[in-house]
């Protein structure tokens, strides 16, 4: 992957540069001869999963007390650039474990809930998070999965939709509503595990990209999940939802970044290769300047993206930084991932050469995690 300057807010310490090059050789090495198989069998690549949590890639700001890597959110959102770079379906199961679950269980699990769960993220488990249903994609808590407590348990009836990793996932944070009355204030967070009696899974769907990472329903029938494992407190939920999720938006910003950067070291590497009336088409001011103004954007949308990461490490206010850099990321990749294909022209349209896949893949950043109109409005609301 072609490397780019770096401004000031782009800068990386010594130690941040040191693992983002780990992460490119490991993405460049080991990812990129599965992709294709991957996409193709709509599945991830069980060794692939192994390496991810031998390398800490998994459990990035997981605490070491609990086995993590004890790295920063800035590092997760490194790590994801990167391996999307590369496959973004890969990247999105990286994401998911370490800007949602890992974040919601930092955050709002108890010391036993986190000596528990966080060990198992960090080794051997991955996390989903189950949020949205049939009837509730933008309006996320117009939810109907229902939680009745019954002595030490609550029992679980009603069924999530479209949830990343749910194939490969141990433990899933599920969202339910203990007290319709009460509207959101009766939404409250819970721990299942994959084996939890009543819980399975539905069906698997086939999607345009990201095909490899794995969506599916999720069932529940008088599932019964004991108290000791609601996260947080009854009626948090929504709280715990809304937070995570401005977090998941930088990752997908990320994920996004990486796939705008992919396509357009391809496609820069194909012109350069690509001879047309004796000369590589690089050399034609068309060419030039199409390149270059995709690499534009691509900066303008890292620079987002690294500031958004920058101040929610730094505790400082990011919500509607989080929602300007996956709304501005997402219409990067889409754009950009469409300009390689014509780049490659014939070839770019065949599964042969990976910006036809890289150009499916893009598509689903301007919808999941808060669609792009739902971000325009967070920012037309804090800046207006």
């Amino acid at each position: 992957m072609l490397d780019q300057h770096r401004s000031a807010l782009t800068h990386l310490s010594e130690d941040e540069r040191m693992f983002r090059d780990m992460v490119r050789d490991f993405a460049a090495k080991e990812i990129a001869p599965l992709v294709r198989q991957m996409d193709e069998a709509q599945q991830m690549n069980t060794g692939l999963l192994r390496q991810l949590f031998s390398l800490g890639l998994m459990g990035i700001g997981i605490p070491e007390r609990y086995g993590g890597s004890g790295g920063t959110f800035f590092e997760a959102i490194l790590a994801v650039e990167e391996i999307s770079a590369v496959d973004p379906a890969v990247g999105v199961l990286v994401d998911v474990q370490n800007t949602l679950c890992i974040n919601a269980l930092a955050r709002w699990a108890n010391e036993e809930q986190k000596k528990k769960y966080l060990s198992l993220l960090s080794s051997n488990t991955i996390g989903a998070y189950a949020l949205s249903e049939a009837g509730s994609g933008s309006d996320a808590f117009a939810l109907e999965t229902r939680a009745a407590m019954q002595g030490d348990n609550y029992i679980l009836n009603g069924q999530k939709l479209w949830i990343t990793n749910a194939k490969e996932a141990g433990l899933f944070i599920v969202f339910a509503t203990i007290d319709r009355a009460a509207g959101y204030k009766g939404i409250t967070a819970f721990l299942v595990e994959k084996d939890t009696p009543g819980f399975s899974l539905g069906r698997k769907e086939d999607k345009l990209g990201i095909r490899a990472s794995s969506t599916c329903e999720l069932v529940f029938r008088d599932c019964v999940v004991p108290a000791s494992r609601v996260l947080g407190e009854p009626g948090k939920g929504y709280k715990i939802a809304i937070e995570t999720l401005n977090e998941g938006r930088i990752g997908i910003g990320a994920q996004m970044l990486g796939l705008a950067q992919g396509a357009w070291g391809h496609a820069v590497q194909w012109a350069r290769e690509r001879r047309q009336f004796g000369k590589p088409i690089v050399e034609f001011q068309a060419m030039q300047f199409q390149l270059a103004e995709m690499a534009t954007e691509i900066e303008a949308a890292r620079l987002l993206v690294y500031n958004a990461a920058r101040l929610k490490d730094a505790g400082q206010e990011f919500l509607k930084e989080a929602a300007m850099c996956k709304y501005f990321a997402s219409q990067v990749a889409e754009r950009v991932a469409s300009l390689a294909v014509e780049v490659y022209g014939g070839s770019g349209f065949v599964k042969d050469y990976p910006v036809e896949k890289l150009y499916r893949d893009a598509k689903i950043g301007k919808i999941y995690e808060g669609t792009s109109f739902m971000q325009l409005a967070t920012i037309a609301k804090l800046t207006l």
